[in-house]
């Protein structure tokens, strides 16, 4: 579909999705939110593709929902913007692909559990992140009550929560909440750079151990090994796990097929 708020673009096997409303601050109203569902559920279809990088344009990941929107609305109407916004997330979360977040900058409250449900989160120097919402008079709406305190433990969200502090780059690094931070400028390389990595890797094998991560982490521990079991028996029925092993045994490189 032709959106009017992303730019979508591929390379070899790797998807960029870019917010693409700058003047906004790439803030989430409606129409943004239904885009990227339309386009993660295409990326989602595509099998091709096996690596996304989320970013925004301009000086901005994303600044936030759109207050503007939001500050007409009743509570039924909130609850409906609440609702749509996290089951955009959740199918980011769930996507059976590697979403790599490529945080530019403002990461804050719709744009901060934005980030939370990519898989890996790289971030420029400048960026600066926080769940600012009780500033408002409400909560946060997009899951970041849930994915926070899983993310940097159950305190830190509290205080971080509470107080609607915003941390720079280098503080969401320390407590976990990114992986990297990078400069400006080599943003956009270096998410391109593990994005290749991972391409490199057996897709499925990829694919399942995402699986495993997203399914154990909400269960007990005993249940967890035995869907890692299950997925790790699955990968036995794959060519790629026949080449991934013969080409160690051969000590050459593997040429995945994603079968």
């Amino acid at each position: 579909m032709a959106y009017t708020k992303l730019i979508v673009e591929k390379q070899d096997n790797i998807c960029t999705v870019k917010i693409n409303n700058p003047e906004a601050l790439n803030a989430l109203n409606s129409t943004i939110l239904k885009e990227l569902d339309a386009a993660f559920t295409a990326i989602g279809e595509d099998d091709s593709v096996d690596v996304v990088i989320l970013t925004g344009e301009g000086r901005s990941f994303v600044a936030g929902a759109d207050i503007s929107q939001m500050s007409t609305l009743n509570a039924v109407e909130g609850k409906a913007f609440g609702e749509l916004g996290a089951a955009v997330f959740r199918k980011i979360e769930l996507l059976n692909k590697v979403v790599i977040a490529g945080v530019n900058g403002f990461a804050l409250g719709g744009g901060c559990e934005l980030a939370m449900a990519c898989d890996i989160r790289i971030a420029s120097v400048k960026a600066k992140f926080g769940q600012p919402e009780v500033g408002l008079g409400i909560t946060p709406g997009f899951s970041g009550t849930q994915r926070l305190p899983r993310i940097v433990g159950l305190g830190k969200a509290k205080e971080l929560i509470y107080t609607a502090d915003v941390i720079v780059a280098e503080e969401a690094y320390r407590i976990g909440l990114v992986n990297k931070v990078v400069e400006p400028e080599a943003l956009m390389d270096e998410c391109m750079a593990m994005a290749k990595k991972i391409v490199a890797k057996a897709p499925l094998a990829v694919r399942y151990a995402k699986e495993a991560i997203n399914r154990g982490v909400e269960t007990d521990i005993d249940t967890g090994i035995s869907i890692e079991s299950d997925l790790f028996g699955l990968c036995f029925s794959t060519e790629d796990q026949k080449e991934g092993m013969q080409a160690f045994l051969g000590k050459r490189g593997a040429e995945f097929k994603k079968r």
